[in-house]
Parts: C-alpha cells; structure tokens; sequence
C-alpha cells in the first residue's frame, strides 16, 4: 500500500487550486484551498456548514472557524487566513444557504463522500500531469510540510494536528534526505 505524501511544490499545490477555479468549479477549489489552509482531516472538513464559516447576519465570511474534531472529540479553533476566506467568499455567492454542508453533492444536498474527494483530487492531479501521488490526507499533510518548511516549530505543528506523539507529526512531516541534507548544507557558522 502506497504512503501518502504531502505536496512538496507550492506550484503544484497552488496548479490544483488554480485548475478548479478556471474550470468554475468552485466547491472543489474551496475543497482543496480549506484543505491546505486549515489542516483538518477530510472528516471534519465535509462536516462542515455553511452555517460554520458564514456569517448570514452579516453577508460574510467568518474569520475563525470553531468545531469539535470528529476522530479526537477536541474542540478545534481554526483561524481563516486571507486564502481561505478568498476562496470561501467566491464560493459563497453561488452556494451559501442556512444549515447546508460547505462541501455538498448539488443532487443529494448531503455532504460529499471521502471516496468522491479522492477522485477530485486524483483527477484534478491527473489533467495537470503532476508527478505527486495525491489522497484525501495530502491536503492535511501538505499545510503541516509547508508550515514547517517556512520555520514554524514541529511542536507547533504537532498541536494543530492534535497527535498524541511527535512520532505521528514526523512522519506526517515528510522529511526526506534532501530536506535532510538542505539543513546540512545551509548552516554555516564561519565568522
């Protein structure tokens, strides 16, 4: 069984966003954008309404996002940076309505299932040809490999992830040898 990996290249993450958005796919752009952004398990990510992220009193998108973790029971506090509130303020013109799901089938109005986001995402990665191998758990895995990569401490990322261990963390990291050797070839300490 293969691993998933997260996707090393923001070109390439920001190619699956940019390709929903041109082909006018707005719930998958927001899928993917609310994906790399927010760090949350594709669970809680299709249990989510409009009614969490929208404000309907004031026409407008939330800036924080507040909702209990489905696999852990925690209560999860999520700050929407200007990407995410971007992509949800598009989306919202087409598809805001009280008590619906964010990421909903038009036909069924019920959320959308985990094997229909896999097929989002492998066909989404498959039209652009990129050589990353993608899964429902690259969006989660990617945001915590970018946020380590631009400093963010693994301890940080080991609490917004809520794992138990910072084994989990280091393996959701995906730290390969050249990361390895970018650190080792970085440092320099003459003076």
């Amino acid at each position: 069984m293969a691993t998933t990996e997260p996707i090393r290249n923001k070109k390439q993450v920001r190619a699956l966003a940019s390709y929903c958005l041109r082909r006018e796919q707005l719930r998958n752009h927001c899928l993917i954008v609310l994906g790399v952004h927010t760090a949350l398990r594709v669970g809680d990510l299709l249990r989510l309404t409009w009614d969490d992220v929208y404000d309907f009193r004031l026409e407008c998108v939330r800036e924080t996002v507040f909702l209990i973790e489905e696999k852990t029971g925690k209560t999860k506090i999520i700050a929407l940076n200007r990407h995410a509130i971007h992509a949800l303020s598009l989306y919202a013109r087409e598809a805001a309505k009280r008590g619906r799901f964010l990421i909903e089938n038009p036909r069924t109005k019920k959320a959308i299932s985990r094997v229909q986001v896999y097929r989002i995402l492998r066909d989404t990665a498959e039209a652009l040809q990129l050589p990353c191998r993608v899964s429902c758990h690259s969006l989660r895995k990617t945001f915590g490999y970018h946020a380590w990569k631009s400093g963010v401490s693994p301890a940080v990322i080991m609490e917004i992830y809520n794992h138990s261990s910072f084994a989990v963390t280091k393996r959701y990291l995906g730290v390969t040898q050249d990361d390895k050797n970018d650190v080792y070839l970085r440092l320099d300490f003459s003076v």
